[in-house]
């Protein structure tokens, strides 16, 4: 109920805000949200592979829930934003998932280690390196503009 209560102190004071997450309980708060004038949602999705999902993210609901939320949110009027980061392999899988309930994609790489023993004990070293990073943050950027949905890489 704090993040409910925060919500209600902003609208009441015609406050922008912008919340960042990876959970659809967020749609619980809809009705408050939806009262804001400036209001945006970002859903933090990583790939569209729920096998790589679980090894990085096991307690974040499934990336298919998060777009689920994002299309209601979206329908609803609300400016919403995915922010693929970090980058993972079958991130591309979320080109066509997006399309619709998205205002903007956001594409960072990796820019912490804690996960660094996931890469190793799965294999997928190769998806730490920075040519990786680069060359999928650019496929990503030309594969949403090319379904006209903007994009923005921030490394």
């Amino acid at each position: 109920m704090i993040t409910r209560t925060c919500l209600e102190i902003l609208v009441k004071n015609g406050w922008p805000f912008t919340i960042q997450t990876k959970s659809p309980l967020v749609l619980r708060d809809l009705e408050i949200i939806k009262r804001s004038k400036d209001a945006e949602v970002y859903f933090t999705i990583t790939t569209d592979d729920e096998k790589i999902r679980k090894i990085f993210e096991p307690g974040a609901p499934p990336s298919s829930r998060r777009i689920e939320a994002l299309e209601k949110l979206h329908s609803e009027g609300i400016r919403t934003f995915a922010m693929i980061a970090p980058i993972l392999p079958g991130a591309e899988g979320l080109i066509n998932g997006l399309q619709g309930k998205v205002d903007q994609v956001i594409i960072d790489r990796l820019n912490y280690h804690y996960a660094d023993w996931a890469y190793k004990k799965y294999g997928l070293e190769w998806a730490m390196e920075d040519s990786f990073f680069r060359n999928k943050a650019d496929e990503l950027k030309a594969a949403f503009e090319k379904e006209g949905l903007p994009c923005q890489i921030v490394f």
